[in-house]
């Protein structure tokens, strides 16, 4: 790991711990571009960790501290999800497959976070999860049922009511309030496996699956 100190950061608000990873991805060409504006003052922009298409990860922020890397949304009623979590940059140009030296690299990343502050699956989302509409990161290309796997992320295990409202589920998950084909496109980026058109049976149990799994 590389100490990469940002200057974009400050302390967490109202007490707050992290309870949530973000992931996003970078959306630029190389790592050392990304690096560059995660610690330019202009910019005003950070995470706590970056990691490299290489697994080289770079240490930009102590966890204990805010960075700057959620911007506007919420989760699960909460907004300032900057105070609530921990960010992880992943080196992607925002088209190309998630390298597997980068996912092996994330992967003992999250579980040594997830540890270390008792963040459960269901507590590792997705940018464009809390911030729907605005964000798409880390986008369709991002292996979330890799990580599910190893229980880093949430995925349904079992079949839902295809007849609850997807709109009360997605509530429940946590998805802030947006226009219903606006939250329908963020939780297909998430979960409906390269779904397009009108919601769906499918996208109406998978919702509610998740939505039960998270009352366990």
């Amino acid at each position: 790991m590389i100490h990469h100190p940002s200057p974009n950061f400050g302390p967490r608000r109202n007490g707050e711990s992290p309870s949530l990873v973000v992931l996003h991805f970078t959306e630029m060409a190389t790592a050392e571009a990304a690096l560059e504006r995660l610690c330019s003052p202009q910019a005003e922009v950070s995470a706590h960790y970056m990691i490299g298409r290489d697994g080289t990860v770079w240490h930009l922020v102590d966890e204990k501290l805010r960075a700057w890397h959620a911007g506007a949304g919420a989760w699960q009623g909460h907004d300032d999800v900057n105070s609530r979590s921990i960010g992880i940059e992943l080196d992607n140009d925002g088209t190309s497959p998630f390298s597997a030296p980068l996912m092996r690299t994330l992967e003992t990343l999250l579980t040594d976070i997830c540890t270390r502050w008792q963040i459960s699956s269901s507590g590792v989302i997705a940018h464009s999860d809390m911030a729907p509409g605005r964000k798409v990161d880390p986008g369709p290309r991002f292996d979330w049922q890799r990580l599910a796997r190893l229980d880093l992320a949430h995925w349904p295990k079992t079949i839902g009511d295809p007849k609850r409202p997807l709109s009360a589920s997605l509530d429940e998950i946590g998805y802030p309030a947006a226009p219903a084909d606006t939250r329908l496109q963020a939780f297909r980026l998430r979960f409906g496996l390269g779904a397009k058109g009108q919601e769906t049976d499918r996208d109406r149990a998978m919702a509610d699956a998740l939505a039960q799994s998270q009352r366990s």
